[in-house]
């Protein structure tokens, strides 16, 4: 039995999406205010914690390896994350000690840490959604992620976001404001707006999205915000409003958009609930308002009722839209999904499209980052990366500086080269 105490060192590691990454840093908050120190090494760590994800069967497949590997430890181990209610009986086959805890019970994580470490097994899976102004230790001193909802109104065929995260429960406008002005005043200067669909955000509040983004444009303070994912869906009719706002000095001229597929009827059998020309419609009006817009979205390779012709049209849609970021997945099964149900397709028929479509991005990527060479203006230091500093200008275009530039500050750079991946600049003297 493992006493708590100042001494008492803990570990987290963290995986998946941005909301992850936020609850870890709540996580650790919250630890080190209750006297906790946190660690490096899970072989040191008196208690090991891992913020877990499962929206694709290769990280699945990595997050078990690693609770075979933390477990191996012999340490008292909290599972949290998205696995806690997607794959509690696989968690518990590999170990009947491991405590759990739910992605919208992280508040709680004080109580579930001091009673594991006494040798009791906690689940905790109450769905309190304190997630704003909560203590942190941000990954990033530079970047806040503000959680803005949890959930989403959707029911595609092929994602455990409802079984893991629920319906769609969106945070108090007031709440967030205040997050994002708390995290400014400690030194944030890029601020991430994130949950799982951004787009239905308030649609159970009688709010929206747009209605945030224009009361985030009224607050004081020197800092740029970054809007996450938004599905389709729920912001065809919004579209307007929403770029209008991004327009807005404070705001990254930047929309993450997931098509997921080209083609109508795939559209229709993911249970997507839009349409190709929805999608076509956003990337138009958003392009009319803001023509160096930085377009990012998804698509999902070998969906199960994938035909060569919908296949076909997934490559079309991408040569006409041509986006500035794509995030290629191969389909994969997800337990308790409509998706995991249907005949799968041929691994290898799957590897040959993601090998296209690869080839493809990987062009236009370039094509549209080459359009930037030249590029002179101000950008945001945002990350360290293999020794290297990350600008970001106010598309989001993401710069590599090799000059001595200080996390946080905002230089003059002008764009010298281009990759398919960023651009590459020196900072104007």
């Amino acid at each position: 039995m493992t006493q708590t105490g100042a001494q008492t060192k803990v570990y987290i590691e963290s995986y998946g999406c941005s909301a992850n990454l936020a609850d870890a840093e709540i996580i650790a908050g919250l630890l080190l205010e209750a006297g906790y120190t946190i660690t490096q090494s899970p072989s040191e760590a008196d208690l090991n914690i891992i913020v877990t994800c499962t929206v694709k069967e290769p990280t699945y497949q990595r997050m078990v390896t690693r609770l075979k590997a933390l477990t191996s430890l012999g340490r008292p181990l909290i599972v949290a994350g998205c696995m806690p209610k997607t794959s509690k009986d696989i968690i518990l086959r590999m170990s009947q000690r491991v405590s759990l805890l739910g992605p919208n019970s992280v508040d709680r994580v004080r109580e579930v840490a001091e009673r594991t470490l006494k040798g009791e097994r906690v689940e905790e899976l109450s769905d309190t959604y304190n997630k704003l102004l909560q203590p942190r230790l941000l990954r990033n001193p530079v970047v806040g992620v503000v959680q803005i909802a949890s959930g989403c109104l959707s029911a595609c065929s092929f994602c455990q976001v409802k079984i893991a995260r629920g319906k769609l429960k969106s945070f108090d406008e007031a709440l967030i404001l205040e997050e994002i002005v708390r995290l400014v005043r400690q030194g944030c200067r890029e601020i991430w707006l994130t949950s799982q669909d951004n787009g239905c955000y308030g649609k159970d509040r009688g709010t929206s999205l747009a209605d945030l983004l224009e009361k985030i444009t009224k607050l004081d303070g020197c800092f740029k915000v970054r809007v996450g994912m938004m599905n389709p869906t729920h912001i065809v009719d919004d579209i307007g409003r929403i770029v209008d706002v991004l327009r807005e000095e404070k705001f990254f001229k930047f929309l993450h958009i997931p098509v997921q597929s080209g083609c109508n009827d795939i559209l229709s059998d993911m249970r997507r609930g839009y349409t190709r020309e929805d999608f076509l419609r956003i990337v138009d009006e958003a392009r009319r308002r803001i023509p160096e817009l930085t377009l990012s979205t998804d698509v999902i390779v070998g969906y199960p009722t994938e035909r060569e012709d919908c296949f076909k049209e997934t490559v079309a849609l991408l040569e006409q839209v041509k986006p500035d970021i794509v995030n290629i997945s191969r389909f994969s099964p997800r337990p308790g999904t409509r998706a995991a149900l249907l005949p799968q397709l041929p691994p290898s028929v799957i590897k040959q499209r993601s090998a296209t479509l690869h080839n493809l991005v990987k062009s236009i990527t370039l094509e549209r980052n080459r359009c930037w060479l030249g590029w002179r203006g101000e950008a945001l230091v945002d990350e360290v990366v293999k020794g290297a500093k990350v600008a970001r200008n106010p598309f989001y275009k993401p710069i590599l500086l090799f000059d001595g530039v200080e996390l946080g500050s905002y230089v003059e750079v002008e764009v010298k080269g281009a990759t398919a991946a960023c651009l590459r600049g020196v900072v104007c003297q």
